[in-house]
């Protein structure tokens, strides 16, 4: 289950952009260990891969907060499964969002609990399907530049490090319209109940073929003194540029790390 509060801009202040902040220059004759794995870093904010059991613990925090905030039931723990990848982002050393890949295996997806029909559905043609789980973002971070750069990166771990040809999410029903209007997620099947939370969910899936477009397209395209026609959620991401840079940076870390 997914959970997404409406993101406004504090009034009269516009969003901090992050699409140039990628602060690697004093990083590239560094270990793996020495960076930590951040991938975006600018400022007091930074988007980092989170493989350690205090870093699961601090995502863990969040999402338990923000869950019994929005009313949902259980308690919700980060594993080490290497077919689950978490990130978060931090402001000032706090992990302030946080965002869970699920690539497809044997074991299958979370979402296989109560959706595995509508999913083999599109495995039996090939896709490669991957799961966003456990979005959440503190409240007070309004920017809506942070969390379109959180998934964002979702997106390229997802289609470039291990090559899945669609996302599927579980999502209550009040944040149903925001994935299919900004996002153009579509629903699949009919609503469910998730019995991890304990609340209604909608499966729905977005096509990355989709995705890439509209990066190419938007990626980038929003600043605060140009109002962009575009109205979807993509004139937030990175943009073409610099999402090639990211890419090639990540597979220079999955090199290092294997």
């Amino acid at each position: 289950m997914t959970t997404f509060d409406d993101f406004k801009d504090p009034e009269g202040v516009s969003a901090a952009s992050l699409s140039d902040a990628h602060d690697f220059s004093d990083r590239d004759n560094m270990t793996p260990s020495q960076y930590e794995d951040v991938i975006v870093n600018h400022d007091s904010y930074g988007i980092r891969l989170t493989d350690t059991a205090d870093g699961r613990n601090s995502a863990s925090m969040l999402i338990n907060k923000m869950y019994a905030w929005r009313g949902y039931a259980g308690t919700h723990q980060f594993s080490d499964d290497p077919n689950r990848i978490t990130l978060t982002a931090t402001d000032k050393g706090d992990v302030v969002g946080t965002l869970t890949i699920g690539i497809d295996s044997p074991i299958g997806l979370m979402a296989d609990q109560i959706f595995k029909e509508e999913l083999d559905a599109h495995r039996n043609l090939g896709a490669r399907l991957c799961e966003f789980t456990k979005l959440a973002f503190d409240p007070s971070v309004r920017s809506k530049t942070s969390l379109a750069n959180l998934f964002h990166l979702a997106v390229i771990y997802a289609r470039d490090i291990h090559q899945c040809t669609d996302i599927v999410i579980e999502v209550n029903p009040r944040h149903r319209r925001f994935y299919e209007r900004m996002l153009g997620f579509k629903q699949e099947g009919e609503l469910k109940i998730n019995p991890r939370v304990e609340a209604p969910a909608y499966l729905l899936r977005v096509n990355l073929e989709f995705v890439t477009e509209q990066i190419q397209k938007y990626g980038g395209t929003f600043s605060a003194d140009n109002n962009v026609s575009e109205r979807s959620f993509y004139p937030y991401f990175f943009s073409p540029r610099e999402e090639r840079g990211i890419i090639n940076r990540l597979l220079r870390m999955d090199e290092q790390h294997a």
